[in-house]
């Protein structure tokens, strides 16, 4: 099963510890072939929509920065639970915040 695990904007400024804990992190599940990929977004970004044949571009895919998606991770587990847990360890080395979890359908 693979998920995307996405974290959401902080105003909060990180530490030399957080990038220190992630890299950890980031090792760890690499070296258990979990982590697929990750990377940073930019905060900006463009939206593309459709109404009635007609396509709309414009700038920013969110209303407010504090909904924009700042990095995202791509896993493969074995269930669910198991990319549940990863996202809590996450947000326990990263702190306050939001981060949203999907599963990934198809090859």
């Amino acid at each position: 099963m693979r998920y995307l695990m996405m974290t959401k904007a902080s105003d909060s400024v990180p530490d030399e510890s957080l990038f220190t804990e992630m890299s950890r992190f980031t090792e760890e599940l690499a070296s258990a072939g979990v982590l697929l990929a990750t990377g940073g977004l930019e905060p900006g970004g463009v939206r593309v929509t459709s109404s009635g044949g007609e396509i709309s571009v414009t700038d920013g895919p969110f209303a407010e920065a504090k909904e924009a998606v700042a990095g995202f991770a791509l896993v493969e587990v074995r269930s669910r639970e198991e990319a549940i847990e990863l996202a809590r360890r996450f947000r326990k080395i990263t702190g306050d915040g939001e981060s949203i979890l999907q599963q990934v359908f198809g090859p």
